[in-house]
């Protein structure tokens, strides 16, 4: 029998945050409301630990992290956020996806970005 590999997905689902944000006059300076979604692919032969895995807690601190300081794109904070999580350890990808929910006056306006380990 040839040996099995697992992965295992770690997600984080409609994350909502105030984050300082916007590359327009009306935006910049002013924090706006992004729903952030996570998923992040953890490669590890046996999750046992905690250690084997990533704490979801530290996807919401990279979040909250990045929040906290001025980025004029939300494709900027995707790709940033991605790159926070492929250096939690075990993880071969991520895919980050946020909604800016009063970019536009009906509907969502957003970005989908997937990193992955080369």
């Amino acid at each position: 029998m040839p040996d099995a590999t697992t992965t295992t997905s770690v997600r984080v689902r409609d994350y909502p945050v105030l984050a300082d944000i916007g590359i327009n006059p009306d935006e910049v300076g002013r924090r706006q409301p992004l729903v952030v979604s996570v998923e992040i692919e953890v490669a590890a032969s046996a999750i046992a630990d905690i250690a084997d895995t990533v704490d979801y807690r530290r996807i919401v601190a990279a979040i909250d992290e990045l929040a906290a300081v001025h980025i004029p794109l939300i494709e900027t904070f995707a790709q940033q956020l991605g790159e926070k999580c492929l250096a939690m350890g075990h993880v071969v990808r991520a895919d980050i996806s946020i909604d800016k929910p009063f970019a536009i006056t009906r509907g969502m306006a957003g970005t989908s970005v997937r990193i992955s380990q080369a």
